[in-house]
């Protein structure tokens, strides 16, 4: 495939710290590497080194905080690239249920008072907390 991309030919060798990078997972690659280390980069539940070999159609577990995306790669990149023309080097496998807009769209809390009710008073408090009990576990 010829483009003006640092697309790389398939049977090319590239770690998959560098990889994640390339499609913009990680800020940097030195994250990408910590992050790799640390067990948050897993292939069938096993963690992966920064130095294993990526191939195209390997799918990986990607953790970021408390968002993971389920990743298979479609193509390889040698340098970073913007946004757009990242995401046509790999395909985003993660389902709705546990991307983080579907989950914020259920645990935000919507507290409001009406308006000129005042402080509330230790029973409306108790009550209050009693409703909110188990919405931020």
């Amino acid at each position: 495939m010829l483009c003006k991309f640092a697309s790389m030919a398939e049977n090319e060798k590239l770690r998959i710290d560098k990889y994640l990078w390339a499609v913009r997972a990680f800020k940097t690659r030195s994250i990408s590497t910590d992050a790799c280390k640390a067990g948050r980069v897993k292939m069938n539940g096993q963690n992966l080194k920064p130095s294993h070999v990526v191939k195209v159609g390997e799918e990986f577990t990607v953790q970021k905080g408390p968002d993971r995306k389920i990743i298979r790669v479609t193509g390889l990149l040698e340098r970073r690239v913007d946004a757009k023309t990242a995401i046509t080097f790999y395909q985003d496998l993660t389902p709705v249920e546990e991307t983080s807009a579907f989950k914020s769209m259920f645990h935000t809390a919507n507290l409001s008072r009406d308006r000129g009710t005042g402080r509330p008073t230790k029973k409306d408090r108790r009550e209050i907390d009693d409703l909110q009990e188990g919405w931020f576990d």
